[in-house]
């Protein structure tokens, strides 16, 4: 009895099917927003004096802000434009969040095991999302060039993912150019590593005793956990996107090298405080996206547990009733003996 008392438990291919599916729901509600921060991103910040000089020397559209540039892709390419590069976008998300909680469930639990602790310290919490993290990284970050590569694209110039990814690979870098921004994304890895620290840490405070959350309580601590990374780790991000994107015409065609050069470029061209552009968005598309995964992923692995608990319950009925027909048997077979 004490044994079915004991609340059933997700092992990692659960937790990581659980995490990818609440991506994918959130990414695909807030998808045009991903888009917008890309584009925001990428783009060069130019004085009133330049963008009179480049009106009619270039046809690339320049946006002023979040809502500007919804106005502008929409006109320009209808609705469907908001939506350009999602079916890649969605791939990278649904792999990359899937990676991340298995890894995630793995090295927490060996933690867990050999440390014998039921909390881990807020040092912990973040090295163990860094390693979880940097193992995911480097099996999902072609997907995330490509997308990138689509996103900046014009409409004119937008291809398929094969294509894209094609496209890369005939660049100066050839197949390495499928991890361009590598470097920058095993930095990056104290994003999640953060956001994920911040959650356990946030739920221990606010929800003490919980393990599980109500969807307003998971939504409250992944949309909180995220913004919090997200300002801290904001020039990574721009610096990153920077790279894997095509390199701006003032680098005549010559792609950044590090994540250093891009910032230095921004800092040069823009200012430091370009380094945050596109965190209007950003946060927003974070909050959102990080609280509806968070709220999902709940609800998706309460599922799970329930389905486990199902089936144990049916396997236990099986038994049972195997058992009984076994003793039943047993007690006849003296009789007919006789």
């Amino acid at each position: 009895m004490a044994a079915q008392s004991k609340p059933a438990q997700l092992g990692p291919w659960g937790k990581a099917t659980a995490g990818a599916a609440g991506a994918a729901f959130a990414n695909v509600l807030v998808y045009p927003l991903d888009l917008i921060k890309t584009k925001l991103q990428v783009q060069v910040k130019k004085s009133a004096d330049v963008e009179k000089q480049e009106a009619t020397a270039s046809s690339e559209v320049h946006y002023k802000g979040t809502w500007d540039a919804i106005t502008k892709i929409k006109d320009a390419e209808g609705v469907a434009g908001l939506y350009a590069g999602m079916g890649g976008a969605l791939l990278g998300v649904t792999s990359s969040n899937f990676a991340y909680f298995y890894w995630y469930s793995i090295v927490r639990t060996l933690y867990l095991k050999y440390q014998k602790s039921e909390h881990p310290s807020t040092a912990a919490e973040l090295s163990l999302g860094a390693v979880a993290g940097a193992l995911g990284q480097l099996f999902t970050i072609p997907v995330a060039v490509v997308t990138t590569r689509q996103q900046t694209q014009n409409k004119e110039d937008r291809k398929g993912m094969i294509e894209t990814a094609r496209e890369v690979v005939e660049g100066e870098d050839g197949i390495t150019g499928l991890w361009r921004g590598l470097k920058a994304s095993l930095v990056l890895v104290v994003n999640p590593a953060i956001t994920y620290g911040a959650y356990e840490r946030l739920k221990d405070i606010l929800f003490p005793g919980k393990n599980t959350l109500k969807p307003w309580e998971a939504f409250l601590l992944g949309a909180l956990s995220k913004s919090i990374a997200t300002i801290v780790t904001q020039p990574l991000i721009v610096a990153k996107v920077g790279l894997q994107s095509k390199p701006p015409a003032a680098r005549n065609g010559k792609p950044f090298k590090s994540f250093v050069e891009v910032m230095e470029f921004i800092v040069k061209n823009e200012g430091a405080l370009s380094l945050f552009k596109g965190i209007g968005p950003q946060l927003l598309k974070g909050f959102l996206v990080q609280g509806i995964l968070m709220m999902t992923k709940e609800r998706v692995e309460l599922m799970f547990i329930l389905f486990m608990r199902f089936l144990s319950k049916l396997r236990s009925q099986r038994l049972g009733k195997a058992a009984a027909l076994a003793a039943a048997a047993k007690v006849a077979s003296p009789v007919i003996a006789k």
